[in-house]
């Protein structure tokens, strides 16, 4: 009798364990949830100014009596770039939101002051404090292809077709974005996709056919930034690489590999683009295909780039701008 019961005891608490319900409650409480939003600590910068150009960063700091969902966005009152950070917390805590200099929205940030104003959701007070930049982010790059501030190169090579409106230039207003001048490149051609193009060939830069570029096609990045403008035909930029396998200092397209980076501007304002050179793959008529080389992304043996602007023929004005065409060696940050 007594084994019964023991074994009816140990079955029982079994049930008994099975049963409880865990009290254990995940998130904030009832009372924390529909508590009055209060500032815990004052929103504020670890430093009041800055020299991005050392690698120095700011920090930012707040907390709260509960978690909430906070935007700070960071202007500068010349440029206007803005950075931004957001997040759902009860703190924001300066050891990891913390600003480099980078931009969000570009234009690219210069030396001035800035105001980084915090906003919570559901709040209509906004916190606010200043930073001045005392020097801008210096950016790595391998090669600087074109930024344009020097006017075109008597080394590359320009074709502009004789369409309606066309506009192939560098200009300096209020739409630039990095230093102070940029290309545009805009017109009607309703005969061909081909608006422009620009050739950088390898010898404009250095005394060598080739681009002066690491032989890793995985530590090669290329990069430009691209302005897509409202209300035109969608413009695509097609960029080139022409690779001089045997180094005879010529470029054959029969048996030498090209590698063909498409982007379709498909979006207003500007836009950084970055891609790895081991991803670019070749194109004929924007369908990948095999190149006619030894098939080996060789970055260090680009002797070319062709840099086209394309648009439907049938659609009417096409037009975007471009700015700082760059290799790096890893995705390019501004």
């Amino acid at each position: 009798m007594k084994k019964i019961l023991m074994v009816l005891s140990f079955f029982w608490g079994l049930t008994f364990i099975s049963c409880r319900k865990d009290t254990a409650i995940d998130g904030p409480s009832i009372e924390e949830i529909y508590s009055s939003f209060k500032m815990l600590s004052s929103f504020k910068a670890n430093k009041d100014s800055v020299d991005f150009s050392g690698g120095a960063t700011v920090g930012f700091s707040a907390s709260f009596n509960k978690i909430v969902s906070w935007k700070i966005t960071i202007t500068g009152a010349t440029s206007k770039a803005r950075k931004v950070f957001s997040g759902q917390s009860k703190s924001i805590d300066a050891a990891t939101t913390v600003w480099n200099g980078t931009t969000t929205y570009f234009p690219l940030f210069a030396a001035e002051n800035c105001i980084a104003k915090l906003t919570i959701d559901g709040v209509t007070d906004t916190f606010q404090v200043p930073v001045r930049i005392k020097n801008t982010r210096t950016v790595n790059t391998a090669i600087v292809i074109a930024d344009f501030e020097n006017g075109f190169s008597p080394n590359w090579v320009k074709f502009v077709q004789t369409g309606a409106n066309m506009d192939f230039n560098i200009k300096s207003d209020t739409s630039k974005v990095q230093g102070s001048s940029y290309l545009n490149m805009a017109g009607t051609v309703n005969w061909d996709w081909l608006i422009g193009l620009v050739d950088f060939p390898a010898s404009a830069y250095s005394t060598s056919n080739t681009f002066n570029l690491s032989t890793n096609p995985d530590a090669v990045y290329f990069n430009c930034l691209v302005y897509g403008v409202p209300g035109t035909n969608m413009s695509k930029v097609l960029f080139q690489f022409k690779e001089d396998e045997n180094a005879d200092g010529v470029i054959n397209a029969n048996n030498e590999d090209q590698y063909d980076f498409n982007i379709d501007v498909t979006w207003t304002g500007w836009k950084l683009v970055s891609i790895k050179y081991s991803d670019i793959t070749a194109l004929v008529n924007g369908q990948p295909v095999t190149p006619k080389g030894n098939s080996i992304h060789n970055p260090n043996k680009i002797g070319k780039i062709s840099m086209l602007h394309l648009a439907d023929k049938a659609l009417g004005a096409a037009a975007c701008k471009i700015d700082f065409i760059c290799f790096t060696s890893a995705p390019l940050e501004l």
